[in-house]
């Protein structure tokens, strides 16, 4: 549930009001803030009186009950008709925008606001398809949507088209029901989607069809009703054994070499690959006798500044100061597996590995690869995304958590520890140590 509130932030006596959205999101509370285009008073009324003072206005007199004068009575109810009216559509707005995209763009209130002040001009027609619809949502809610979000809506219009296809019967917003989600997920059972892929195509397609119905399209009924659970996979990550056995291994081959260790250091710097392999020596300054990696992250733009743990300062060092050669994130995550393999990391491990579903001796498309959940060799499971884990989950309890959500960049504890790969079970004999000190 979201809350909105008006505050006079100006030192100014006369000034628009600011805007504060209040909501969570996965169990953290955000707050947005944007200046309104709504004054007190007029330039009219100011050039009228010039004793008239927005500031004194919200201060002393927008909140107080017993009022006998009866210009002041009617601005009250003036001001009031103003931000209710605001207040709505911010609100509408809100409910038909999917929560973590509000929540992690800064700019999500202050081009809500922009659009009230500015609407755009009503489409001569709004499509009653739902794929077409697709295209009309991603387009009208473009300065909404973050890039990564659109193409993740992209992928299931393109299913949907497929299922058209397959059925030979063109969906439509009022038809997304009960029969719908059954026959959807036949199909993408058909298909070998796993449960979770399937969980996220119906999220979507119900955030799509709730803007539908806030433009006053009729959906059905049964929409909001519709839900598939999701799986929980467990996170495999590398502990610190498996690290020294891969410190230990010697190559022949230069570019498994130059991948170990890239390994190692995302590992120890607990970063994207499209983060780390841009490393390079002219990012890293020394601050009071440490060595600092910044730069800026590809995925949310932050600017990072990281501390450089020891293993990767001697990987520099093996290398006359510089990072080890950049390569591409899909060679990597083949070469890594090879790594792993290599250090004999073969633990029986429940995870979910990508698998082509391709006839042998077909080359498959990228849209040919499943994940498939089942039990594997630790090393088939590993991908590029295994070192911010094995940081995050290496250093928990050694590095103040807080630390770590930083440069995980978590937006809360909750989600940090669901994405750390320590079971319950872990986690209580970890803390038995404390007890023993």
């Amino acid at each position: 549930m979201a809350t909105v509130n008006f505050l006079y932030r100006s030192t100014k006596n006369n000034a628009p009001l600011n805007v504060r959205l209040l909501f969570r999101n996965n169990n953290k509370d955000i707050v947005l803030g944007a200046k309104s285009e709504l004054t007190i008073y007029s330039h009219s009324e100011i050039a009228a009186n010039s004793n008239l003072s927005a500031k004194h206005y919200w201060k002393e007199l927008h909140s107080k009950k017993k009022v006998r004068d009866i210009d002041l009575s009617n601005k009250q109810i003036e001001i009031q008709g103003k931000l209710n009216i605001l207040e709505n559509h911010i609100l509408q707005v809100f409910e038909q925008t999917n929560s973590d995209d509000a929540a992690n763009d800064k700019n999500w209130l202050k081009t809500t606001i922009k659009d009230f002040y500015n609407p755009k001009k009503e489409n001569s027609h709004i499509p009653l398809e739902l794929v077409p619809f697709f295209d009309f949502y991603i387009l009208n809610k473009s300065n909404q949507l973050s890039l990564g979000r659109i193409k993740t809506i992209k992928v299931t219009k393109n299913k949907l088209i497929k299922f058209q296809a397959q059925t030979n019967n063109t969906i439509t917003i009022s038809g997304i029901n009960d029969s719908f989600k059954n026959d959807f997920i036949k199909f993408s059972n058909e298909k070998l989607y796993s449960l979770n892929t399937q969980h996220k195509d119906l999220k979507i397609i119900k955030t799509v069809c709730r803007y539908a119905k806030y433009l006053g399209l009729e959906t059905h009924h049964q929409m909001e009703m519709i839900k598939l659970p999701s799986e929980t996979i467990k996170s495999i990550y590398l502990n610190l054994e498996e690290l020294e056995k891969l410190k230990e291994l010697e190559f022949k081959q230069e570019y498994l070499e130059n991948a170990r260790d890239w390994l190692l250091i995302s590992c120890y710097t607990g970063q994207r690959v499209s983060d780390f392999m841009r490393f390079n020596k002219n990012q890293i300054r020394n601050e009071n006798g440490s060595e600092l990696i910044e730069f800026t992250q590809k995925k949310t733009g932050k600017i990072m500044t990281v501390p450089l743990h020891p293993e990767v300062l001697k990987i520099l060092a093996n290398r006359n100061g510089e990072f080890p050669r950049a390569t591409s994130a899909q060679k990597y995550n083949e070469f890594i597996k090879t790594i792993c393999e290599s250090a004999e990391i073969k633990e029986k491990c429940s995870g979910k590995k990508r698998v082509s579903i391709t006839a042998e001796g077909v080359k498959p498309t990228k849209n040919d690869y499943r994940d498939v959940s089942g039990e594997f060799e630790k090393w088939e499971l590993v991908t590029s995304h295994i070192g911010r884990r094995s940081f995050a989950t290496n250093f928990y309890g050694k590095i103040p958590t807080s630390h770590l959500i930083y440069i995980t960049g978590h937006s809360t504890e909750a989600m940090f520890l669901k994405y750390i790969g320590k079971s319950n079970k872990d986690m209580a004999l970890e803390i038995t140590k404390y007890f023993n000190q």
